[in-house]
């Protein structure tokens, strides 16, 4: 018998897969050298696919023999990806241009890894989860060495690669241990098997461990996170807050289905190793922050931190928690898009201002500019009324919920200490002077509307962030039933 093949199931990543199809072709076609048009239809396409999402609300509906769902979990995330993915187009065109490395190519990658994402979002079996994460990070692995010739760019792809390589041969060992122990890749299928005793089956448990170890590298969490801080510093500017923000949002959408839709029944179990792994990522990635003169590096053991906060989420599990980590992970896609796309409009000497010394004395020479990367980093610190405090006042609410209280104690203190690194940098621009050239301002308007767009994104969900919320748990309920 066929399994009932539904296109509407895959529609959102259709549009964005079209995309890039398209502009592998408008990319033969003679040009005076500049590709903007590749960027432009590469947007569109992106925008199609949030329509689409948006079109689809409400559904929940199963195809391809259940190994792709539609629900609003899906959706929410479709349109997470979508933001990071428009943002991130917005940010490459002038910045590429500038960095002499200009190619559709890079569009059409932004857009399969994209695509990868998606896949990963909908996804009803390990196998299909796979799949997903493979086309996303192929693409990421290319996008992060994409300046050709540089010593950290080189560094960066290569380490991403090879340790990327590990980690999915972790991920598919398990999902062959827990074929082992139930019979079956579908989710729906391992929940069956787990509810009817396989959780104690120890090909299970050390394939859920190796399941772990690679979502684990995706979502950059301690002791996973080695190659974080290397790749955010080499990879270009752009394809940076793409990692941070999409891929993060993929594998977390990959892992909640995961522990939601098949391994609910044993959720005391793998909540104690969650919590741990909260606990050290939260620690960790603030300490190391702490002593970062390289912005890219700070902001990359900030996202180590940031995935301990969203863990917190996880570990409460149900509408609360679940609800709280879709949330926080929007909020943090406009968060951290905006705040390396202010990285990426400075220079200073002909390079990247990626030091914590170039800020010095911003706000004299562009108080808007400084004002908009203020905004981003309070809301990372987590102050009222941003986005960030919201974000983190459900997830470690929740947490309190669900009684772990100490879990949410570790948080507060945890984003007490991320405050002193956070507030250095504005200490830089409004209360430093420049040493030797200053640091300049390099006008681009894509990457002006990408930051608007995402300062509209941190207030809006800090002032106003009901609605937002009720969605993220609304869509988190397909996978409780």
């Amino acid at each position: 018998m066929l399994p009932l093949i539904s296109f509407r199931a895959i529609a959102p990543g259709m549009a964005l897969a079209a995309t890039a199809c398209l502009l592998l072709l408008l990319d033969l076609l003679p040009t005076r050298g500049r590709k903007d048009h590749l960027a432009v239809v590469g947007l569109a396409g992106v925008v199609l696919s949030m329509i689409l999402s948006l079109g689809l609300w409400g559904s929940d509906e199963r195809a391809f023999n259940g190994m792709v769902r539609l629900d609003g979990f899906a959706l929410f995330f479709n349109l997470v990806i979508g933001f990071a993915t428009g943002l991130v187009l917005l940010l490459s065109i002038d910045y590429l241009r500038r960095q002499g490395m200009e190619s559709g190519e890079f569009y059409i990658l932004v857009l399969f890894s994209a695509v990868g994402m998606t896949l990963m979002a909908g996804a009803g079996d390990l196998i299909v989860i796979f799949l997903g994460l493979e086309v996303m990070s192929l693409s990421l692995y290319v996008l992060a060495g994409w300046f050709e010739g540089r010593l950290e760019a080189g560094e960066a792809s290569m380490k991403y690669f090879l340790l990327g390589a590990f980690a999915s041969g972790f991920f598919l060992y398990g999902i062959a241990l827990i074929f082992g122990a139930t019979g079956s890749t579908n989710l729906d299928r391992i929940a069956v098997a787990v509810a009817g005793g396989a959780a104690r089956d120890p090909l299970l448990i050390i394939g859920f461990g190796l399941l772990v170890a690679g979502f684990g590298f995706k979502i950059s969490s301690v002791p996973f996170h080695m190659w974080t801080a290397d790749v955010y510093q080499g990879a270009p500017t752009s394809v940076t807050a793409l990692i941070a923000t999409g891929s993060k949002a993929a594998a977390f959408a990959a892992l909640l289905r995961v522990l939601l839709s098949a391994l609910r029944t044993v959720q005391p179990d793998w909540a104690v190793l969650f919590w741990g792994l909260a606990v050290l990522s939260m620690t960790a990635g603030n300490v190391v922050a702490l002593a970062q003169q390289n912005i890219k590096r700070m902001l990359a053991y900030s996202s180590i931190a940031h995935a301990g906060y969203i863990l917190v989420g996880v570990v409460a599990g149900g509408a609360l928690g679940g609800g709280g980590v879709l949330f926080y992970l929007l909020v943090y896609t406009f968060t951290t898009a905006g705040a390396f796309g202010v990285i990426l409009l400075l220079e200073r000497d002909g390079r990247e201002a990626v030091a914590v010394s170039d800020l010095a004395g911003l706000a004299t020479r562009h108080p808007v500019l400084a004002l908009t990367f203020s905004v981003f980093l309070l809301s990372l610190v987590g102050i009222p009324p941003t986005a960030g405090f919201v974000g983190k006042f459900y997830l470690f609410g929740a947490a309190v919920r669900t009684g772990y209280v100490w879990l949410a104690v570790i948080g507060v203190v945890n984003s007490a200490i991320a405050a002193y690194y956070y507030l250095r940098l504005i200490v830089f621009m409004y209360m430093r002077e420049p040493e030797g050239s200053p640091t300049v301002l390099v006008p681009s308007l894509p990457a002006g509307l990408a930051l608007a767009v995402a300062l509209w994104g941190v207030v809006q969900l800090g002032v106003l962030p009901a609605p937002f919320l009720d969605l993220a748990q609304a869509a988190v309920i397909p996978l409780l039933r």
